[in-house]
């Protein structure tokens, strides 16, 4: 069939046959479809949704639209983590070498952060000689030699998945489920992987805002998991408030370092415990999530996931004295200014606020092409519930390296100050200190 009969019956409520999928998709790959038609295919999609059989072949076929690794070779199961994105979200870099010094292999193929969101990349190229543009043949060797490697994804893996996303930002087609699940697993099943969690952010810093819509989006991803033979476990998590008390690349570094040696915020360490817990159950380490969680604070707590860390961190060219002296060895910002908030109790955080506040004063990307100030951020040192006294010492410091008289800095201090909502009401219940919205399973 012409592509556009295939357009056609997709546009009017019809299914596509697993043959149909695949030859559109080889389409997308060998640019042989134009994007006109591709961006009305996408439409019709993001309109009339997919059949879960629909689904599952499209993924499938965006995921063989390019190289898929063969991990084969390495005895130990393979089970990868990935986060849709949140203000603060350093998890992968401590969890990965945790989940590895439990007997598990985690092939990590992360991504950059753009917008209000940063990305792993970033994060671990603040590490001085760190390096994620490993090849192919390299990775699967530390993988099988540490248990872990993170790397960035190769113009070969799901090359289909990268022109339909750009595509799809052009035609406001980004919010579709379907489009959304299938782009994610196409990538993440070329890692050649046994099985996947998903940490699904909910909130006002997340992409999914509720949790319905949270719901979604993970039956859909299982539903393709399902079809290609793989386990997959959801954690939906909350993202109403950022994670930890760091917001960008060499301060995360930073706070992970603190984690891998047992310490580091509340918050930060459950989100660890709890995805590296289903990480365990999924490769076959540990016989519930309770087995899991113990296992995960064991090596947290004895310093194994740390020297996983360190020989990680050595073996990908950066400096492996971070993990004993992270201030000496990570860059630092030529400034840093204070904050005080009004004094009452946090009612509210604008988590996606903070991260712009960042992002302005150089720690994130607003196109692929920014420069990225590694040393630059924010530390954050108020949360939801908590109770600002008057007088007391300020909650944020500015990290940048911004010249004097910079309007970015103004800006940006405007932002983070209008980001939290403090309440005279001392005596309202303070917020769940849980994280943990649900786990599907």
């Amino acid at each position: 069939m012409l592509p556009v009969q295939l357009i056609r019956k997709k546009r009017d409520g019809g299914e596509l046959a697993d043959s149909e999928l695949r030859a559109f998709v080889a389409g997308v790959t060998d640019g042989s479809i134009p994007d006109y038609q591709v961006a009305a295919m996408l439409m019709a999609i993001y309109f009339n949704g997919m059949a879960d059989g629909e689904l599952a072949s499209w993924a499938d076929a965006m995921t063989r639209s390019g190289d898929v690794l063969d991990l084969s070779g390495i005895a130990r199961p393979k089970i990868d983590k990935h986060s849709t994105g949140g203000v603060g979200d350093k998890i992968s870099i401590p969890l990965a070498p945790a989940v590895a010094a439990c007997g598990i292999a985690v092939p990590m193929v992360s991504g950059r952060g753009l917008g209000h969101t940063g990305g792993t990349l970033d994060k671990l190229e603040s590490i001085p000689g760190f390096r994620v543009d490993l090849s192919t043949d390299r990775f699967i060797e530390l993988v099988d030699k540490l248990g872990v490697c993170l790397i960035g994804q190769t113009d070969r893996v799901a090359p289909a998945d990268k022109r339909l996303y750009a595509l799809r930002d052009v035609t406001a087609t980004v919010e579709s489920l379907p489009l959304i699940a299938s782009s994610i697993m196409s990538k993440k099943l070329a890692e050649g992987i046994d099985g996947l969690v998903l940490d699904c952010k909910v909130g006002r810093g997340a992409f999914m805002k509720t949790i319905e819509r949270a719901r979604e989006l993970c039956g859909l991803m299982r539903t393709i998991a399902r079809g290609a033979g793989k386990t997959m476990t959801c954690v939906l998590t909350d993202m109403n408030a950022p994670i930890g008390r760091t917001i960008g690349n060499a301060l995360e570094i930073r706070e992970s370092i603190e984690i891998l040696r047992g310490g580091g915020p509340a918050d930060t360490r459950e989100l660890v415990y709890a995805l590296g817990a289903e990480m365990l159950v999924l490769g076959g380490a540990a016989a519930d999530a309770d087995a899991g969680r113990a296992k995960i604070k064991a090596v947290l707590g004895d310093g194994s996931a740390l020297e996983v860390f360190r020989k990680v961190v050595e073996a990908q060219g950066g400096n492996p004295a971070v993990c004993d002296s992270p201030a000496t060895v990570l860059p630092r910002a030529a400034t840093r200014d204070e904050l005080t908030l009004p004094a009452g109790r946090i009612a509210a955080i604008d988590s996606e606020a903070l991260g712009i506040a960042a992002l302005i004063m150089g720690a994130g990307r607003r196109t692929k092409e920014d420069k990225i100030d590694p040393s630059a951020g924010l530390v954050v040192d108020a949360y939801l519930g908590e109770i600002v006294e008057r007088g007391a010492a300020p909650q944020i410091w500015i990290h940048h390296s911004l010249p004097p008289g910079d309007g970015r800095l103004a800006e940006a201090r405007a932002m983070i100050a209008a980001a939290f909502v403090i309440d005279q009401d001392l005596t309202a219940p303070p917020p769940s200190a849980s994280r943990i919205l649900e786990v599907i399973r």
